[in-house]
């Protein structure tokens, strides 16, 4: 299993990780085996969205002699009223709905507390300006969550909370199709078949910033969606019309700048197989461009999707690294201190390019890689 740093908060969490889907109507026993099965294969992270008291007690229960070897995330504003979910923004609910949550799931603490579900403008500004982020910070100051955090499908609220600096991980969607949207208020517009009939170019560019964003400070990102609904690993569902395996949607999210860890919510082993197959699949079966080139209505041309085709270069280049960290000085329009040194630690640097266009002869998408290079030489200096 590999770990990756969340963000800037010193945990550290895999790769692999779990949404909570897959326990919802399953008996105790159930739920207990499925988590033995992953925490002995190294998983370690856990969001738990849903409200539902029976499975927050199971799940509980199961890790309850571990808690201290795991990372949870749960969210506030995630209510179970009359008996079904119910997200609310009413402090006179949160409230007790958090206290009802560490009752239920028999913990003292949430790692990450995540602000659940907020997809629109005016609803973000009604939080950051509002009773539920004094609770946030009130719960952090107290111990009861150590790090505060937010869910969006919406990467303009998404980056409006990155830049309010009170947000410090994002689980957000993210997989090739969402990829190509535009931001919408209205989470269903990501997989709308009316918005994929027409020709599609490239990464929108502000869900392109917002990671880069992330990265630039230090703000984690774990993934939901990885799999579109399942609809990406469907050739007759995918808006594309080529079904992407499990472990290239996995690479595809874990690729992207800032992202931590994919929250997968599988409901049988099998499914969880698939998943962790992830953990020693070759390069090959990682590589998810051979399923983003090539078709006609869609085209991530010219765009560095970090996939590695370009490599291996003659000169020893990380050729991925330094676009991505170049893309991310072009972002903030200056170096982060993170960047430069990131950049400083490669083994190979752009200025050490020969322009022998090996790479480009490779990249599937025709990226101007040579060019990228000496970009990347002139802002970083070598």
């Amino acid at each position: 299993m590999e770990y990756r740093n969340l963000g800037n908060t010193g945990l550290k969490v895999s790769v692999i990780s779990m949404g909570c889907e897959g326990f919802i109507g399953k008996n105790e026993a159930e739920v207990k085996n499925d988590l033995d099965y992953l925490f002995d294969r190294g998983v370690n992270f856990m969001d738990m969205y849903s409200p539902e008291p029976a499975m927050r007690h199971d799940i509980g229960a199961t890790i309850s002699n571990r808690r201290d070897k795991m990372v949870l995330q749960s969210h506030l504003c995630s209510l179970f009223r009359n008996g079904q979910y119910t997200r609310s923004r009413n402090i006179k609910l949160v409230k007790p709905g958090f206290e009802t949550m560490l009752r239920e799931i028999g913990t003292d603490y949430i790692d990450v507390g995540m602000i659940h579900y907020s997809d629109s403008m005016e609803d973000w500004n009604k939080i950051i300006n509002g009773p539920i982020i004094e609770f946030a910070q009130q719960l952090k100051e107290e111990g009861k969550i150590l790090h505060i955090g937010l869910s969006s499908h919406n990467p303009e609220v998404a980056t409006a909370a990155v830049k309010s600096g009170l947000i410090e991980v994002v689980l957000f969607s993210i997989n090739p199709c969402y990829d190509m949207q535009p931001a919408t208020e209205n989470v269903e517009d990501l997989w709308a078949d009316e918005n994929y009939d027409h020709d599609l170019r490239n990464q929108d560019t502000e869900r392109k910033t917002f990671y880069e964003l992330c990265e630039s400070k230090g703000v984690g990102i774990d993934v939901m969606k990885t799999y579109g609904g399942g609809d990406i690993l469907d050739e007759k569902m995918s808006p594309f019309g080529k079904a992407f395996t499990p472990v290239q949607c996995i690479h595809y999210a874990l690729t992207r700048p800032a992202v931590a860890a994919v929250m997968l919510g599988c409901k049988t082993i099998e499914q969880w197989n698939a998943a962790l197959a992830y953990c020693d699949a070759t390069d090959e079966e990682k590589d998810y461009a051979t399923a983003l080139s090539g078709m006609k209505r869609f085209t991530f041309e010219g765009h560095c999707m970090y996939c590695g085709h370009c490599a291996p270069c003659p000169s020893g280049i990380d050729v991925a690294a330094v676009t991505k960290f170049l893309n991310l000085t072009i972002a903030q329009g200056m170096i982060p201190e993170t960047v430069r040194e990131h950049y400083k630690s490669l083994k190979a640097h752009a200025s050490e390019c020969v322009a022998c266009g090996a790479c480009e002869t490779r990249c599937p998408f025709k990226v101007k890689i040579i060019d990228n290079m000496k970009h990347a030489a002139e802002v970083f200096g070598y």
